[in-house]
């Protein structure tokens, strides 16, 4: 199970963090990722840890937004700052296991 917090609204500019519970054995043994769904849109995975610790980000947070994981707490988190209008959708936990699991998502709202 992977649930998600730590969305709401801010201003174009701002910062958020985003943070994933699991279970410890999708921690301990799989790649971890974040999915974004864009209103009317398809969900993409957006930033990529393995459970070595290696890192992946797509053009459109690079820079911005930084992915980490604590395998002791069981936590993924995603730093999101300079957040743009276009950040806007729901943001989703993903385990990359033989399977992908998905958590239920925490909605992120950026206004001008």
């Amino acid at each position: 199970q992977l649930v998600e917090s730590g969305g709401g609204s801010v201003q174009a500019g701002g910062s958020l963090n985003l943070t994933c519970v699991g279970t410890g054995n999708i921690f301990s043994s799989c790649g971890m990722a974040w999915g974004f769904t864009a209103p009317g849109k398809a969900r993409e995975l957006i930033s990529t840890i393995g459970s070595d610790g290696v890192t992946g980000y797509g053009d459109s947070v690079k820079g911005r937004f930084t992915i980490s994981r604590d395998n002791s707490k069981n936590t993924l988190t995603l730093l999101m700052n300079s957040l743009k209008i276009e950040d806007t959708g729901l943001y989703t936990c993903v385990a990359v296991c033989a399977t992908l699991y998905w958590g239920r998502g925490t909605q992120v709202t950026v206004s001008s």
